[in-house]
């Protein structure tokens, strides 16, 4: 007789953004002549620009010829996509061989997968307030045992707050997998070469693994803050990076993302080398590899002039990010992140609970952002507005709350 997986009836609740969802549809519903803006789930909604669109076109038009058509390519990734990635890693001062890159169809997928190459009773330590899928995903898998007052047992909690500037201290015990995004999300903090050190040094002396998520590098504009964990001495031997197109390249619904894992990675019971191994093992089992068309658009996307114009994008985000964290600073509210990173994380005013200031949020403004709580206990309190959207209606929100948010 076939049997569900248990696992999955430990997830403590509906996912975060389905939830928003839900609610929001429910207010719509009961007020069908509100216009609701959305500052809430990260979403890109600016078009691709002409050279990446060009690099598509010309992934489709060699599927329409015989003599360039292509079927099944490589799991790990088309070879002149691998070299540009590791071009750039090389440009910030991060040397990548390009066989240790691999091309997927995006970081939330390989965040997720990237678990089955260790083992199940691994000690898993998380960024708190973090990205979701860092958490659901190991409780899916069985690393976890139940979700009690909002925290799992057997998951170890970075908590970030503003006390250490949301970047967490190191483990006091012994973990061996550790989630870090940087810049965060949802917090928006960006992580220094010394928080950085801290836990390569960390990891090194105990032979943990560090799962160092970068979709948002290019939102770093302070050029003193690294992009890239392996600007830091040794993380080659502790640390795997994941990223992606989709924030940078307006690649959300395309999907196309990449996993760096080092030939000289090691972990308490692997040598150089094993994990490389076992991750292409992983992919050529269970993937075919990313879209042959997609990949032409990534290329097309590290060229010169489509570095430049993923750079256009980044500042017309950066400056929505702008926007929204000075109106929210002059009415008072206590804000973070927006400088280096597209998320403003605030606190919600008069010690508001996140989903009460969600709703007070929808209901007063019609604006909807994304409760500090669904990513975590430390998130309670705080709450994400992000950065994605047309200026129009950044404004129009920002106008918004300026004028009906009752504080």
């Amino acid at each position: 007789m076939a049997r569900i997986n248990p696992n999955y009836s430990r997830l403590a609740a509906g996912y975060l953004f389905p939830e928003i969802a839900r609610r929001t549809r429910e207010f719509s519903a009961a007020n069908p002549d509100a216009q609701i803006l959305r500052l809430g789930i990260g979403d890109t909604t600016e078009s691709i620009t002409p050279t990446i669109i060009a690099g598509l076109h010309e992934g489709v038009d060699r599927q329409a010829n015989v003599a360039t058509y292509s079927g099944y390519g490589d799991s790990e990734g088309k070879g002149d996509l691998r070299e540009s990635l590791a071009g750039w890693y090389d440009e910030i001062g991060a040397k990548i061989d390009p066989s240790e890159v691999f091309v997927s169809d995006g970081a939330k997928s390989d965040s997720s997968n990237i678990q089955s190459i260790f083992s199940t009773d691994s000690v898993v330590a998380v960024q708190d307030p973090a990205y979701p899928v860092y958490v659901d995903s190991n409780v899916v898998s069985g690393r976890t045992g139940d979700s009690v007052e909002g925290r799992y047992e057997g998951l170890v909690y970075m908590a970030c707050t503003e006390e250490n500037d949301f970047f967490p201290a190191l483990p006091e015990g012994k973990v061996d997998l550790i989630y870090l995004c940087s810049p965060n999300n949802p917090t928006g903090a960006v992580a220094t070469h010394e928080q950085l050190e801290g836990f390569v040094k960390y990891a090194r002396e105990n032979g943990a693994v560090i799962l160092f998520d970068s979709a948002y590098a290019a939102f770093i504009t302070d050029p003193t803050l690294p992009r890239s964990i392996y600007e830091i001495e040794g993380a080659e031997e502790c640390a795997i990076e994941i990223s992606s197109f989709s924030k940078w390249a307006g690649f959300t619904g395309v999907r196309l993302g990449w996993t760096i894992v080092p030939k000289a990675l090691r972990c308490e019971d692997g040598e150089a080398g094993v994990l490389h191994g076992l991750w292409t093992r992983r992919q050529n089992t269970f993937f075919n590899g990313a879209s042959c068309i997609v990949q032409a658009g990534g290329v097309a996307a590290l060229s010169p002039e489509g570095r430049q114009e993923m750079q256009g994008l980044v500042t017309y985000y950066l400056e929505n990010a702008r926007i929204i964290r000075d109106a929210l600073a002059e009415l008072g509210i206590t804000v973070f992140g927006g400088d280096n990173a597209p998320y403003v994380w605030l606190q919600a005013p008069g010690g508001m609970d996140s989903w009460g200031f969600f709703d007070k949020l929808l209901t007063e403004c019609h604006v909807v952002g994304t409760p500090g709580a669904g990513f975590g206990p430390s998130g309670e309190g705080y709450f994400r507005l992000s950065a994605f959207g047309h200026r129009e209606n950044v404004e129009e929100a920002v106008a918004r709350i300026r004028t009906r948010l009752t504080l």
